[in-house]
């Protein structure tokens, strides 16, 4: 898919299970674009929040950037060591392996010319890196499935047909 048809997509994934899983919402933005703008604007560093480009690699010498370059950034603040290590360890690998998923797959390409911007929940009481990491992956695959490929209208409509009902798990009203 050509980037220009990619700037601005977004999408959201659930990966895991409570409390080891990961929620990640991902934009998508041409290099140079408004979106891009954008996305420089979201990822300023506050106490507990630090985007990151996300690398790989066994030691600190050896870290790549993963292509498209892709910057994460935490939805959760992370305060404690164990939060900070789980996030911006295993979180960010399986983001990673996440978008070269994505790119093994077919949908995204390995260039410079797209930016993916992932902004990923882990609950502060992870302690399984395997799990994040495993969940991280998956939720970010999923996300970009949804940026490259649309989503279900049906699945939307059916949204609007039970507006009413919907529910969330951090709301406990009625």
């Amino acid at each position: 898919m050509n980037v220009d048809d990619l700037d601005g997509r977004i999408g959201e994934g659930w990966g895991g299970h409570a409390p080891d899983g990961a929620h990640v919402n991902v934009v998508l933005a041409k290099r140079g674009s408004p979106t891009a703008a954008a996305i420089g604007m979201f990822a300023h560093p506050t106490p507990g929040h630090a985007p990151v480009l996300v690398c790989v690699g066994p030691t600190q010498e050896e870290y790549e950037p993963v292509w498209p370059p892709t910057l994460m950034m935490n939805k959760a603040t992370a305060l404690t060591d164990r939060h900070q290590t789980i996030t911006w360890g295993a979180a960010q690998l399986g983001i990673g392996q996440g978008v070269l998923d994505a790119v093994a797959d077919g949908l995204l390409e390995a260039s410079g010319d797209l930016l993916v911007l992932v902004a990923v929940w882990i609950d502060p009481e992870a302690a399984d890196e395997t799990s994040v990491r495993n969940a991280s992956r998956a939720a970010t695959r999923k996300a970009l499935g949804t940026c490259v490929e649309g989503r279900d209208p049906d699945a939307a409509s059916s949204l609007v047909e039970r507006r009413d009902l919907l529910r969330n798990p951090f709301y406990g009203g009625d």
